[in-house]
């Protein structure tokens, strides 16, 4: 049975949680025009990108990708990375380990949006850390 929750400013549908596959889920997210999370660096899990419409720009450690519907990435756990969609927004699947699952339902179980310092907090507990605000992009970091 598919779970629609609000995160952040996406919309997602969560296919496949990792207690049905045993190790990863699959989520199905929604956003607006130039929606980006702050860049953060996955300590254990990698993530997969696959988009289904609009347009994604992903950006891991040096390298920028724009993706279109039907192309897929990845970033890798222990690389830095965030994304930002298209003037027009995106629909993507994102494939990702059972730790990034329980962050996106505890974020969403928040009334409202968290503020940095929290989301921060939560974030650690689920093997993400934040290492800059939206924006930010890989190649800042050692600027």
């Amino acid at each position: 049975m598919t779970e629609e929750i609000q995160f952040l400013d996406n919309r997602a549908r969560i296919h496949a949680s990792s207690a049905d596959t045993g190790d990863f889920a699959l989520i199905e997210s929604v956003a607006p025009a130039g929606s980006q999370p702050p860049l953060h660096v996955h300590r254990d899990e990698g993530e997969g990108f696959y988009v289904l419409e609009g347009e994604l720009t992903l950006r891991v450690g040096d390298d920028t990708r724009t993706l279109h519907a039907g192309e897929f990435a990845f970033a890798p756990a222990g690389v830095p990375h965030t994304l930002r969609t298209g003037d027009g927004g995106a629909r993507w699947l994102l494939v990702a380990g059972g730790r990034f699952e329980a962050f996106v339902r505890t974020v969403a179980a928040i009334a409202g949006e968290p503020d940095p310092i929290e989301l921060t907090r939560i974030a650690a507990k689920h093997g993400i850390d934040l290492l800059g605000p939206p924006g930010m992009l890989p190649t800042q970091l050692a600027a």
